[in-house]
């Protein structure tokens, strides 16, 4: 009995020029390590180790590690501008990202003293000089840290809805779910909803024990938080019941295909695979490209390959991030009708050697 072929590898160049969003990716994760050594420089900031090695970690923790260190090195308007406008350039030059929503963390910034509005006006302009330059629309994400004391969390949300911009549209939560279960969230996350804020949560991360990031915690960040969108989420895949009802309520989840732990790369790659083949809504997304040596891409092609999937899986991954992010309605009409067009095109590029090869 024959087996089914798989699908043909998609061609780089037309992956490259395959339109795209990333939904789930972190400011502190996106500094190009010879910004981060001027900065530091600058603010006479220690680096735990040689510039060649700081994007190399033991363990997620020390990953963590890094991106706080990374944060304490973005000090004034200009470095938040400096660093955002960078982020969308190095996503649309590599990837052709046409809209990006970006989480940044306000508390990784109250040690040194920098001021919630500096943040935003600096974030704010760079996404603006992006936009005007590549023609990449972007949003900012207020993310909280588990691991960071609660009533800095509460500091910075009264910064956030006191200071209110249109392009901070969401909330999220970050950081080692062992340090912070939803629940110790939802007063929080309760006075982002009423202000109308979109919420999402890291959940269920694989580089955490099903002890430290139960399936559990996915029904608490639904329901305790009021979240319809998740970052990460593979742990989830060790309750059929969670499962379940994850995908009944039509939950989004924004996957990262590379992970800052070598080690689980391959069980990244799986997750992913029974994620999308649960049924489950997917986007992929970088996390924090610098950091993980990764752009949207590269990543795109790693589970591509990882699932043994081809050019309608990436057009469904493609079309996926236009569906889940959080621009208004018209907006992203708009921009999927721009996506089913480009991708139109390029179907058409790649059926071209085969109709010349029949004439």
């Amino acid at each position: 009995m024959s087996t089914p072929s798989s699908p043909a590898p998609v061609r780089p160049d037309l992956l490259a020029r395959l339109p795209k969003t990333d939904l789930h990716f972190h400011l502190a994760g996106t500094l190009r390590p010879a910004t981060l050594v001027a900065l530091a420089r600058q603010y006479e900031l220690p680096l735990p180790r040689p510039v060649d090695t700081l994007y190399s970690y033991r363990d997620f923790y020390d990953f963590i590690d890094v991106l706080r260190i990374a944060a304490q090195a973005v000090r004034s308007s200009a470095d938040f501008e400096r660093v955002a406008y960078e982020a969308v350039e190095d996503a649309a030059r590599s990837s052709n990202a046409r809209h990006v929503e970006l989480s940044f963390n306000p508390q990784y910034f109250m040690p040194t003293g920098v001021p919630y509005r500096v943040q935003v006006e600096g974030l704010v302009a760079g996404l603006r000089a992006a936009r005007r330059d590549f023609g990449c629309s972007g949003l900012l994400i207020a993310s909280f840290d588990r691991g960071l004391p609660l009533d800095s969390a509460e500091r910075a949300m009264d910064d956030i809805l006191g200071l209110r911009s249109d392009l901070v549209v969401g909330v999220g939560l970050d950081g080692p779910e062992r340090a912070g279960p939803p629940a110790s969230f939802a007063a929080l996350f309760e006075r982002a909803g009423r202000a109308g804020l979109q919420r999402t949560a890291h959940v269920c991360e694989d580089n955490q024990t099903l002890e430290e990031a139960p399936p559990s915690n996915v029904d608490d960040c639904i329901h305790l938080l009021g979240c319809d969108r998740l970052d990460h989420g593979y742990n989830l895949l060790a309750s059929d019941d969670g499962l379940r009802r994850a995908r009944d309520r039509g939950v989004h989840f924004c996957v990262c295909g590379i992970t800052s732990v070598v080690r689980n790369q391959r069980r990244r790659l799986d997750s992913v695979k029974r994620m999308v083949d649960a049924g489950l809504p997917v986007s992929l997304n970088t996390d924090d490209p610098a950091m993980f040596h990764t752009d949207l891409s590269h990543t795109y092609a790693t589970v591509l390959e990882g699932g043994g999937w081809g050019w309608e899986q990436a057009r469904a991954f493609s079309l996926a991030g236009v569906d889940a992010c959080w621009l208004d309605d018209d907006a992203k009409r708009s921009l999927r009708t721009d996506f089913e067009r480009e991708i139109a095109a390029l179907e058409r590029e790649q059926a071209a050697p085969l109709e010349t090869n029949r004439d």
